[in-house]
């Protein structure tokens, strides 16, 4: 797995500058990573967005994933951008048709994920995009999905890790050597 800080300096003080912090949010003692004031300010969303549909060109994606529910903020643009087609990964039960679905471990319980049945073509070159990454847990779920479907992920692309978190380790064998790709590590 390559490590890699894909924002230059210049684009990482500007993503920076516009995420919130906002303490005690959802529960006390959490500080969450509020990313509502960087989609409004169209210079930084579209900083955003370029970087995102850069990061799917360079990896020769076909595909780019969004993970429930920022993630489809980032990644649907990203892939309008790179010319790309964009697949939802969505909460169970929210797809209509035949789905494939994956269970993971939460912190408290287990949730469960799930896509189309027909969102990939065995060879599809997928790169997963989500807002944060945290522990992993969703994002790892997804790579069984897109494996599953008989595509390949070329990598997972991610606005904010919390290293702290430990998610990069809990992917680093889901990834099978893909990178993956803070924009911002904390």
């Amino acid at each position: 797995m390559t490590t890699t800080d894909a924002a230059p300096d210049e684009l990482r003080g500007l993503l920076l500058s516009r995420i919130r912090d906002v303490p005690d949010y959802p529960k006390p003692g959490v500080m969450f990573k509020d990313i509502t004031p960087l989609l409004a300010d169209p210079i930084a969303f579209n900083a955003l967005v370029d970087a995102l549909a850069a990061l799917a060109a360079r990896h020769g994606a076909d595909k780019v994933v969004g993970l429930e529910a920022r993630g489809f903020i980032l990644a649907a643009p990203a892939a309008a951008r790179a010319g790309l087609g964009f697949v939802p990964v969505r909460k169970a039960g929210k797809l209509p048709g035949a789905t494939h679905g994956q269970t993971y471990e939460l912190e408290y319980g287990t949730a469960e994920i799930e896509v189309h049945q027909d969102a990939f073509t065995p060879g599809d070159r997928v790169l997963v995009i989500d807002d944060v990454l945290a522990t992993g847990g969703t994002a790892e779920a997804s790579l069984e999905l897109i494996r599953r479907s008989g595509a390949q992920c070329v990598g997972v692309a991610v606005l904010l890790e919390l290293g702290f978190l430990g998610g990069r380790a809990r992917l680093a064998a889901a990834l099978g050597g893909a990178p993956l790709e803070a924009l911002i590590a904390i």
